[in-house]
């Protein structure tokens, strides 16, 4: 494997959470990794559901040149998988083989697809294995327990 891995959305939200710092801790510690490292991945979705949450949703919205910022400083290195015929219909495979939404579809097949052996989330079960991906949750306190060791 490339060593690659994807972080999924939640991942990026939970960064700037307040009101869970050792979550924040943890999604910023992903994070900082992927971009130092190159090996962290995030598709199209993941921009877009991030400000779709970011700009109107966060206690204090991100501005538009924030918004730019993180942009080009965090997303841009890490973006990876855009949409495509083949990527949407491979998805749809995946959705019906693992009985996921569509938009898990998504997140799976972009990881698939970018030789990713980690998927990063909360939202899939921890230790799920779709073909050569295994899903993990960081913020599963054992898992934090033995990676903070």
């Amino acid at each position: 494997m490339s060593g690659r891995f994807f972080l999924d959305t939640n991942i990026f939200v939970y960064c700037f959470d307040e009101s869970a710092p050792e979550k924040a801790r943890r999604a910023l510690d992903l994070i900082c990794r992927a971009v130092k490292t190159g090996k962290g991945i995030v598709s199209f979705q993941v921009v877009q559901e991030f400000f779709n949450v970011a700009l109107k949703r966060f206690a204090s919205p991100m501005t538009t040149s924030e918004a730019q910022t993180y942009l080009n400083t965090v997303f841009r290195p890490l973006l990876v998988t855009h949409s495509s015929n083949t990527l949407y219909a491979e998805a749809l495979r995946v959705k019906d083989r693992y009985h996921l939404s569509w938009y898990d579809s998504l997140i799976v097949t972009s990881a698939m697809e970018t030789e990713c052996g980690t998927l990063y989330t909360e939202d899939l079960q921890d230790g799920q294995q779709f073909g050569h991906v295994r899903i993990t949750n960081p913020f599963v306190e054992e898992r934090a327990e033995m990676r903070d060791k």
